[in-house]
């Protein structure tokens, strides 16, 4: 028998050499391949993990009520600062204001934690089509709004449907299953004028809470029924109505 030559096996060494590179190397891209697999899962879970935690945490620790405080024109907007006070200790406060009411509000004395929008947001806030529009994006936030004081002219463009500032373009865009209170304040002759009766009616119908005012010294010098209530008075009717309604994981009443 003609034995092989050693070139002929050195051929066929070299082959079965390069036959095990090649299977070396395709088990250890069949690692890599499962060692990112491997760490792909690892990832899942954690992020699995720590949205539960995030959900578990929310359940036992429910975030604050948001609270829309607004204020227009009447004297009586010299108590939003404290209403806002009232409030913020217990929700999450954003207010409004109007250009009237800004004459009476005590910009520096109200709460660092509160941001106060005014009319001239509502248009500087929008520049261009896709924009957020304030009214709407404040109506959204909202789990409840405070109009105090209520002037006689906001209650009659609410009355009317009108919407020609911030306030009251929030109250044409209200979602009416969330609540919606007012606290008046206006002269005595304003408050039983026919037309106050009519306006009230007409918000109480849409489902508008009324804070009633009280009768003291106005700030003409009239004694009379039309003063906006206190804002301690304000706070916990909204308060204890809130948190009566409000499903108990959605309410914080340990503040």
């Amino acid at each position: 028998m003609a034995r092989p030559c050693r070139r002929g096996l050195a051929a066929a060494g070299a082959g079965r050499t390069s036959t095990m590179k090649v299977s070396m190397a395709s088990a250890s891209n069949a690692l890599e391949v499962d060692g990112s697999s491997v760490d792909k899962l690892v990832e899942g879970v954690i992020k699995f993990m720590d949205s539960e935690k995030e959900s578990v945490q929310n359940c036992v620790t429910p975030r604050k009520p948001r609270v829309l405080l607004a204020a227009s024109g009447s004297v009586a907007a010299i108590k939003f600062s404290s209403l806002c006070h009232s409030f913020s200790d217990w929700a999450e406060v954003k207010a409004v204001a109007t250009k009237s009411s800004l004459h009476f509000i005590d910009k520096p004395s109200m709460p660092k934690d509160v941001v106060l929008y005014t009319e001239e947001d509502e248009w500087s806030t929008w520049k261009r089509i896709g924009d957020n529009v304030l009214h709407i994006e404040l109506r959204k936030w909202a789990d409840v709004m405070v109009i105090a004081p209520l002037s006689a002219n906001t209650l009659a463009k609410i009355a009317g449907g009108l919407c020609d500032n911030l306030l009251t373009c929030i109250v044409r865009a209200w979602d009416f299953d969330k609540p919606l209170f007012v606290a008046p304040a206006m002269n005595t002759f304003m408050w039983t004028n026919p037309f106050t009766e009519r306006h009230i009616n007409s918000i109480t119908e849409l489902g508008i809470s009324l804070v009633p005012p009280i009768t003291k010294r106005l700030a003409c010098g009239d004694y009379g029924n039309g003063a906006m209530a206190e804002p301690s008075l304000i706070h916990s009717t909204v308060r204890l109505s809130f948190e009566s309604h409000a499903p108990s994981s959605q309410t914080n009443k340990g503040v």
